[in-house]
């Protein structure tokens, strides 16, 4: 299968550490604190966030959830002027920048929980299947294989509980040759044995909230939750209460019609004999 095969993964990409947004906030919140002689200590336990969490929004490296700008405002007596900053931070519904936020949010979390409605999720494609979405570009394919690092993890890093929900037609949508797919479908069988991650299928049938797009939802070590959804625009990293319900009601409306891991994989086996060989 392919994860017995596969060459070493190329390193990530570097990415810039820091954004002008996620300064922007992190001065501010660090001059409120500051001015009332609070420890960062003091707000990580107010928060229930680590102490290095709240260091490195100060520093502009992590991006801070409303719900940490709302009760670090109250807290300081800032008056609504952190909660106003996070909010012009994050207008339209996702955080600015968007291409420095999710990769970061991806490699923390504790769980992800991954809806694709018509591809294969990024985290669990093949380098093959992978290049004939992105049409070659191997720059690009390097750096999706990339994050698939997070899910073995290493010495240093507990990887996440990973739950790869695919819908039943991508199974059968053809995405390179019948090669590319045989391999890739081989893949999610042999992703579905590592102990973190669990792989079933959305059953095709009929209307359900899934139908809206796909997805990737995040749990924090703090239980905080972040979502990615995919547009025919742009993606938008998202952590309003709203989007957030939403979500969930789609989850409970998906899982009602998803098979079990045990059943998801014979269902693979049998598109793959009947499809792919």
């Amino acid at each position: 299968m392919f994860l017995e095969r596969q060459a070493p993964m190329s390193p990530r990409r570097q990415r810039p550490r820091e954004s002008p947004a996620l300064v922007a906030f992190g001065r501010q919140m660090r001059l409120l604190r500051e001015a009332k002689n609070v420890k960062q200590e003091t707000l990580a336990h107010l928060t229930k966030v680590s102490a290095p969490q709240v260091s490195k929004i100060e520093a502009g490296k992590r991006r801070a959830t409303r719900a940490f700008a709302v009760a670090v405002d109250d807290y300081l007596g800032a008056g609504d002027a952190l909660v106003n900053l996070w909010e012009d931070l994050n207008k339209d519904g996702h955080p600015v920048p968007i291409w420095f936020d999710w990769p970061v949010i991806e490699a923390d979390a504790a769980m992800l929980v991954c809806y694709e409605q018509s591809v294969m999720p990024g985290l669990a494609q093949t380098p093959a299947y992978a290049s004939a979405i992105l049409h070659g570009n191997q720059e690009a394919v390097e750096a999706r294989i990339s994050r698939q690092t997070i899910i073995t993890g290493d010495d240093k890093t507990v990887p996440p509980t990973l739950v790869i929900m695919v819908d039943e037609q991508a199974l059968y949508r053809p995405v390179g040759t019948a090669e590319t797919m045989k391999e890739q479908l081989e893949h999610l069988i042999a992703l579905s044995l590592l102990p973190n991650v669990t792989v079933q299928v959305v059953l095709t049938s009929g209307e359900h909230n899934g139908n809206s797009g796909s997805f990737v939802l995040a749990t924090m070590a703090d239980r905080s939750e972040v979502a990615y959804v995919e547009t025919a625009i742009r993606p938008i990293t998202t952590d309003n209460p709203e989007d957030l319900s939403e979500l969930a009601r789609t989850l409970v409306d998906l899982r009602a019609r998803t098979l079990t891991r045990e059943m998801s994989c014979e269902l693979i086996r049998k598109v793959v004999q009947e499809k792919w060989t």
